[in-house]
């Protein structure tokens, strides 16, 4: 986990050093280390402002940032953590919707750092446990309307899920990811693939606390309604609860009555879906208030990088005169469904694309096979990555090895627009290549 210890400030540097020695959770999961974690801190995790909680296979970052908007839109002050970073590690921590300060992070990990090698050897915390208890230790102590905190992995035994009472938690939609985790033998858990994600993402269901959801296939929804009745959590779920018709607009209807609210600027039919999410978030709660007029704001200023992201001028984007660069982290099948929708009616593309070993290398080319022109594979930074080979048979281009993103762009022969895809960690080196760092 290299990547995570590059910082150009050197007490950080120091910091995220402790932090990628630490083990990854491989087969150890649960809530145990990070409880004991936790207590050691003083329990910050029962001390947070008001908390929206958001799980999902695709589209949960993209819901805390139009929810973290619309709050912000309404005067509030709102912390909000998302994940992972994309060029530094300060991306994962944002106080008052600034990223948090890099002396404040040093002292921050320091302090966890330190707490979670006071625990006994069965209690020996990974990477993401200390970084989500470093989240809710700054939330804890500086004051803030809200907080928005994505999930990371899965949602029932992600580290996250031990906050006490959320104002709402919601999902965004789900596919098949993390299959090595997520889909992992387990007595209890349903045995249908999309059911035992639809299990896993709901287990952050609370009593009392409202769970609100997208509309999904029935297996997955039967298994959600059955987590929520288990957790005595009122489930609002998207066709049931509420209902939210795309078109030139979102045309929003719960109980409450009918919102007529713009189009999000971020790129893709899949953010309205995104932004109608975080509505009904918002509209299940009663704590902070929202106007309709801070919803349509929100909506337009909401920004996440990475996501169907149009490059802008840079020294990567140099390389490809007259070329419009999109960039996008999107791994899976769901990612790759909802790019194609994208990119349906644009002229076809030039297609550059770094997958991890361990992702499905048809879940992005197979469903934009008929709209591509050229096909260029590149490793994924600091990680174990898909050869060329791998991608033999999705496409009848010919395929081609490249070294980097500014050999392929080079290498274009044609015109065309570009789409980079297939990792996040690949989607934070071109963002640091083209200089434009996220916010």
């Amino acid at each position: 986990m290299k990547d995570f210890a590059t910082h150009d400030h050197p007490a950080v540097a120091a910091q995220l050093a402790r932090l990628s020695a630490l083990s990854v959770p491989q087969g150890r999961l649960g809530l145990e280390v990070i409880t004991g974690l936790l207590a050691a801190l003083g329990n910050p995790e029962t001390r947070l402002p008001p908390t929206f909680h958001v799980a999902g296979t695709n589209g949960k970052g993209s819901t805390c940032a139009y929810l973290t908007a619309m709050l912000e839109a309404a005067g509030h002050r709102v912390h909000s953590a998302t994940k992972p970073h994309l060029v530094r590690y300060n991306e994962r921590i944002r106080l008052g919707g600034r990223l948090i300060g890099d002396g404040h992070l040093a002292a921050l990990l320091a302090e966890v750092l330190d707490a979670a090698a006071t625990l006994p050897e069965e209690l020996s915390p990974s990477f993401f446990e200390v970084t989500t208890a470093a989240i809710f230790l700054a939330f804890s102590r500086e004051p803030a309307d809200a907080c928005v905190i994505e999930v990371g992995l899965g949602g029932r035994l992600d580290a996250t899920n031990v906050i006490p009472a959320p104002l709402a938690c919601g999902i965004a939609t789900l596919g098949i990811d993390h299959e090595a985790f997520l889909l992992r033998p387990e007595a209890g858990a349903p045995e249908g693939p999309l059911a035992r994600i639809a299990w896993e993402k709901a287990g952050i269901a609370r009593p009392g606390r409202p769970l609100v959801t997208q509309a999904y296939p029935e297996e997955a929804a039967e298994e959600v309604r059955r987590v929520a009745a288990a957790a005595g959590a009122p489930l609002l779920m998207r066709g049931e609860s509420w209902e939210a018709a795309v078109g030139e607009a979102i045309h929003y209807r719960d109980a409450d009555g009918l919102l007529t609210l713009p189009l999000p600027t971020l790129a893709g039919r899949h953010q309205a879906d995104n932004a109608a999410l975080a509505i009904a978030m918002l509209r299940a709660q009663s704590v902070l208030t929202v106007s309709e007029a801070a919803m349509a704001e929100g909506i337009r200023a909401a920004r996440w990088p990475a996501r169907l992201q149009l490059l802008g001028q840079g020294p990567l984007t140099e390389l490809a005169p007259g070329r419009k660069l999109w960039l996008d982290g999107g791994h899976n099948p769901d990612a790759g469904a909802a790019i194609a929708r994208h990119f349906a009616d644009h002229p076809p593309l030039h297609l550059i694309i770094g997958m991890l070993a361990n992702k499905d290398p048809a879940a992005i080319v197979r469903p934009l096979a008929g709209q591509l022109l050229s096909l260029s594979v590149v490793p994924a930074p600091g990680h174990d990555a898909h050869a060329p080979e791998a991608f033999a048979g999705l496409t009848d281009l010919a395929i081609a090895p490249r070294a980097d993103v500014a050999e392929a762009l080079a290498a274009l022969a044609t015109p065309g627009d570009v789409l980079i895809c297939g990792s996040l960690y690949l989607a934070g080196e071109v963002l640091r290549l083209n200089q434009e760092f996220p916010d």
